[in-house]
This record gives structure tokens, C-alpha cells and sequence, in this order.
């Protein structure tokens, strides 16, 4: 219903859908006016002879309250339906003519009534549907059986309410079944438990999908990491192989030649024959070539000395008695 000026109901266009529910909306309306007992039931009009003066007066107020209500119903239908109702003159006559097109006589109520009780039977909650959605179609469907007469009572909506709930609703319908008295708890009230525990479950869900978010960027980050070290193609001197961060290997090696823990030999920086010459470590590379010449007159003095870290990958030296590790090749 749309508001107006001066707190007056009005009621919705009728298009033709939804009958049950518009004339709810227009029964409240007609009773705010005092008119709801006219519009059912009409009134007499008998001739002025017979009136008295007091009842003159009150069949004159029954002409306008009638000729109000007719007005109400004929604002609140669409223009489509308007001229099934366009040529009468009473209240009365133009809801009993909605009725019976829209609602149809007793054998047809009857047929849509089975219809709608079979609905109710077989109505469920799916696994990934709000609650809210399902509340929603649910009383939906109870207030259309009511309106064809049908008698539900609170008992029967809770344990319909709680009997149509899916399995992850399981724990909380238990709660309610064992500490609640189902003949007696309003139904309205079983709902608003639902709904706290559908938070509950929202709540968890939103931290879970973060979490999930959280462990997705970190596997990304490291995958790129990851592709960043085989992109480089470093070798670690630990374990030989191509990884990226500290190797789990490195407090586990012992170096041969110095007996030092997180290292082997080939990594060594010590050398005990050549008073502790520190060797830069021989990393496999391509494309470094060290060359090395002399003349004849100086053999002799060039043989005995060294250039210490000189930051050469190989070092070569005539004299095979000052080295530890030689790679001949």
C-alpha cells in the first residue's frame, strides 16, 4: 500500500494476481472506515414510506458509507479489470463479482485449497537457499491456505518449520526440540532462533572464505618465488639441487677438510696446507676464462708467489704440492 496525507490507508492496484493477499490489504482498509460489514453484506433499501425519520437518516448514511467503499474498491483495480466491476452500482455487488471470478465458488476453493495443502506437504529447504527466502515462501503459503479457510494451527507451523529445515540446521532444530515445548512455543519465535543461528553460520563462512583468500595469495607468492629461483638456475652448495630459501641440509653437512659443520668440501673456505688461503668458492659458471703468461726469466719467481682472493673462479700454479683440491680437467 502506498501512504498518504493524513495517515489515510490506500490500498494497492489489484492487476488481477494475488487476489487472497489484496483482499487482506482492503479489509483492513474498509474497517478503518467502518465499512467492511456493508461491503459484506449490503443493506436494505425500503421505500420512504416506511422510514421514520431516524431511519431515513441512517439509510441516507448507509448511501454515502456504500458510495465511499464502492470508490475505494474501484481506485484499488487496475484498468484492465475495471470493467468487470464498471456497471455496478453497490459495494456489495462489484466484491462479490472479484470474488467469484478471482477466488470462484466453494468446489473451487475446495480444488485450489488440496493444492495448496499438498504444497505445504512437500515443501523443503534447499541446501544453498537463505533462511530468510524459505521463511518467506513458507508463511506465503500459509497465509494463502488460511485465506481459503484453512485451519494451521502454531503447533502444526513449528514442527513443519523445523521437520522442512536441511541437514546443517540439524544441530539447533535438536536444541529447540529438547528445550523448547513445541506445543506452546510461537512460531514467530522459532524463527527468530533460526535466524541468530544462520548468522552464526554466516559468520563462520565469511572467515573460512578468508582464510581460504589468505592461503591462496601466500601459495601464489611462493609459487612466484619459486619461479624466480629456477629462473636464476643457482644451485645451492648444500644439497645441489635448485630451491629457493635456506636448505634444511645446511646444519646437517660436515666439511671433510676442516671438520666444520654446514659445509663440504668443495665449499671450503679453509685450507691448512697453505696457511689458511681463503679460496673463493668454485661455482659452475660458463663463459669465465682466466689466462695466465710469464717469460722464461721470470719462472722461477712468479711460480713461488700468490694473489690472495683474487676473485678468480680457477686458479692454476705449476707447483702441484701447494694444492689440496686439484681439478685436472
Amino acid at each position: 500500500m502506498d501512504g498518504s496525507g493524513g495517515g489515510e490507508l490506500r490500498a494497492s492496484i489489484f492487476n488481477g494476481e494475488n487476489f487472497d493477499f489484496w483482499k487482506i490489504k482492503m479489509k483492513t482498509i474498509f474497517c478503518s472506515h467502518e465499512l467492511w460489514d456493508l461491503v459484506e453484506n449490503g443493506y436494505k433499501t425500503p421505500t420512504k414510506e416506511e422510514l421514520t425519520k431516524a431511519e431515513r437518516k441512517l439509510m441516507c448514511e448507509n448511501v454515502v458509507k456504500d458510495a465511499r467503499a464502492l470508490g475505494i474498491i474501484q481506485g484499488a483495480v487496475s484498468d484492465q479489470n475495471f470493467p468487470r466491476i464498471a456497471t455496478q452500482e453497490t459495494a456489495k455487488a462489484v466484491w462479490d463479482i472479484l470474488k467469484q471470478e478471482f477466488v470462484g465458488d466453494k468446489q473451487v476453493r475446495s480444488v485450489k485449497l488440496q493444492g495448496l495443502r499438498h504444497d505445504f506437504e512437500y515443501i523443503r529447504m534447499n541446501d544453498n537457499e537463505s533462511l530468510f527466502g524459505y521463511i518467506a515462501q513458507l508463511f506465503g503459503l500459509i497465509n494463502q491456505m488460511k485465506s481459503y479457510g484453512e485451519d494451521l494451527s502454531n503447533q502444526r507451523i513449528v514442527q513443519k518449520l523445523l521437520f522442512s529445515l536441511p541437514k546443517s540446521y540439524d544441530s539447533i532444530a535438536a536444541v529447540i526440540e529438547n528445550t523448547k515445548d513445541l506445543d506452546t512455543i510461537d512460531a514467530q519465535d522459532v524463527v527468530a532462533i533460526l535466524k541468530g543461528y544462520e548468522q552464526r553460520l554466516d559468520r563462520h563462512s565469511d572467515n573460512s572464505a578468508e582464510k581460504a583468500f589468505v592461503s591462496l595469495n601466500v601459495g601464489s607468492k611462493s609459487a612466484r618465488f619459486n619461479g624466480h629461483t629456477n629462473n636464476t638456475g643457482n644451485k645451492c652448495k648444500f644439497c645441489d639441487k635448485l630451491h629457493y630459501g635456506e636448505c634444511w641440509l645446511k646444519n646437517k653437512v660436515k666439511c671433510h677438510k676442516c671438520n666444520k659443520i654446514g659445509h663440504i668440501a668443495r665449499y671450503c673456505h679453509t685450507n691448512k696446507v697453505v696457511q689458511q688461503m681463503n679460496f673463493a668458492n668454485q661455482v659452475e659458471e660458463t663463459g669465465n676464462l682466466f689466462y695466465a703468461n710469464h717469460s722464461g726469466e721470470d719462472r722461477r719467481r712468479i711460480g713461488d708467489e700468490w694473489y690472495i682472493d683474487s676473485g678468480f673462479s680457477n686458479h692454476m700454479t705449476s707447483r702441484a704440492d701447494l694444492l689440496v683440491d686439484i681439478d685436472r680437467g
